[in-house]
């Protein structure tokens, strides 16, 4: 009896996938469903952890811990004002700096440098962005610091001291440390890892865009501007938000050079702190119970909300973006 050639064979256990008992395939389900849970678990623990340890500094200062720039643990009077200026402000000066030479560095490595270069530089990258922040904080130390204070401060207070409204932000003695030198201390630490995501994102775009706009008669500008941006949007904005947690919460490097002083001024050049400087200056000499632990517990916090703000903003700006492009 001949069988026809459009008669389907009968389902069997080697020719369908579906006829064996497969045991591999919910355990992989539940497993990827337990890390996902996981996550949530971990985050959420992480928070209860904050809250729950900060909770007696909110109850004893109540909304002024919020803006008091007070720290002093002899009254046992601590404020977060501080700390939270420090790290917004520090973090986003690294970023004025860091980003535009992170992304011209990755457009440049993606579409513009020889691949023998693009390759040895694109490997450096990736190993700069390896250096332990340690080293970024002592090297900051001893070369940064002494820099700043025998010549960049110097020369803008010459040059803009007596500028209204520029003589604030270069006042101060030239000591060398402040938020200056975190910043740019900073900036020199993101800056890989920014580059190399954006990299991976342009580089994982499809060539026949870019050479379908050079075909058009477009710049290297309006290439940029017109098809890479709008293309890698999103990727760009995570590589962005990614560098901005890593300054906000950087310790060790902030803390070598950014000078350890709760105080709130205008000057560029004074020493000030990061919660998360302060925190690892402050932690080991805090008492179990202590209202000075509370208040770095409740500084944990607000940095932690600080950072779920920053990703919430940006994923807004995302979704405007693509709203505005598909309308």
């Amino acid at each position: 009896m001949e069988i026809s050639a459009r008669q389907p064979l009968p389902a069997t256990k080697k020719n369908h996938p579906a006829g064996g008992v497969r045991t591999a395939d919910p355990f992989f389900r539940m497993l990827v469903m337990a890390t996902g849970i996981g996550v949530l678990v971990v985050l959420g623990a992480i928070i209860g952890v904050m809250a729950v340890g900060g909770w007696k500094a909110f109850a004893v200062f109540g909304p002024e811990f919020l803006i008091s720039a007070v720290w002093n643990p002899v009254t046992q009077h601590f404020g977060a004002a501080a700390p939270v200026f420090g790290t917004i402000v520090s973090s986003a000066m690294a970023l004025v700096v860091a980003v535009p030479l992170a992304f011209g560095t990755a457009f440049w490595l993606a579409a513009l440098a020889p691949p023998a270069a693009a390759a040895f530089i694109g490997m450096a990258v990736q190993l700069l962005a390896a250096v332990p922040s340690i080293i970024f904080g002592m090297w900051g130390f001893f070369v940064v610091v002494p820099l700043v204070a025998h010549y960049v401060q110097p020369t803008a207070r010459h040059l803009f001291g007596h500028v209204p409204g520029l003589s604030a932000l270069v006042a101060g003695a030239p000591f060398g440390t402040g938020l200056f030198t975190a910043s740019l201390i900073l900036a020199i630490m993101i800056t890989p890892s920014i580059t190399a995501v954006m990299r991976d994102v342009f580089v994982s775009m499809p060539t026949v865009l870019r050479e379908s706009a050079y075909g058009l008669g477009a710049t290297r500008w309006e290439v940029m501007r017109n098809v890479v941006l709008p293309w890698s949007r999103q990727g760009v904005i995570g590589a962005i938000v990614l560098g901005m947690g890593r300054a906000m919460g950087e310790t060790m490097a902030v803390t070598f050079v950014i000078g350890d002083s709760n105080h709130i001024g205008w000057s560029l050049f004074a020493p000030a702190n990061t919660i998360a400087s302060l925190i690892a200056l402050e932690f080991p000499e805090s008492a179990a119970g202590s209202l000075k632990l509370a208040s770095l517990m409740a500084l944990g916090a607000i940095l932690m909300a600080i950072s779920f703000l920053t990703l919430w903003f940006s994923r807004w700006l995302l979704a405007r973006g693509q709203k505005a492009a598909g309308g």
